[in-house]
């Protein structure tokens, strides 16, 4: 009874409103809502009928007595079948804590990709305009740039290889 006076005492739209949800999620929730309040108004409604059957009742108006017999007989011996239901609580118990790990190393690796992301924007923030670098700032940057530009001059390599298929060939004559 307790549940039912929290979840009167829930302002679900100030919920809604303060998680940010979309309003597809919002519908879906409101939706859920619906089917449940619906779904306790009938076994309510279920509930308050009553669960006896009258056999004097039905020997009364039927001829033949024997059915009545026999569903009398049929309904004392009728004995609900139990299910163990442990081994099911306990797979289920298992995966949520394997999801639950899941997520929350999920939810580390996602942590440390945003810091390099950061560390990798707070660079590129604090990187100096393209404009302003020299060819001096480019060779310290990357020294094997240096080492190729020397070997192709020691080799007579005037030419960079598809340079003219990319981009033409800019000689006016």
């Amino acid at each position: 009874m307790a549940s039912k006076a929290a979840a009167k005492a829930v302002d679900f739209a100030r919920v809604y409103s303060s998680l940010g949800l979309g309003k597809e999620t919002v519908a879906s929730l409101q939706a859920f809502r619906k089917r449940h309040a619906d779904a306790q108004r009938i076994q309510s409604q279920l509930s308050a009928q009553p669960t006896t059957v009258d056999l004097a009742h039905y020997r009364s108006i039927l001829k033949n007595k024997a059915v009545v017999d026999e569903a009398e007989k049929l309904l004392k011996d009728f004995k609900p079948v139990t299910y163990d239901v442990s081994t099911h609580v306990k797979a289920i118990e298992t995966f949520e804590t394997k999801a639950v790990a899941k997520a929350q190393e999920t939810a580390d690796k996602i942590d440390v990709e945003l810091k390099d992301l950061q560390a990798t924007l707070a660079n590129i923030e604090d990187a100096r305009p393209f404009e302003d670098l020299t060819v001096d700032d480019v060779l310290a940057a990357h020294p094997r740039i240096a080492e190729v530009v020397e070997t192709r001059l020691k080799r007579g390599q005037w030419t960079v290889p598809g340079y003219k298929e990319k981009f033409g060939d800019l000689a006016l004559m």
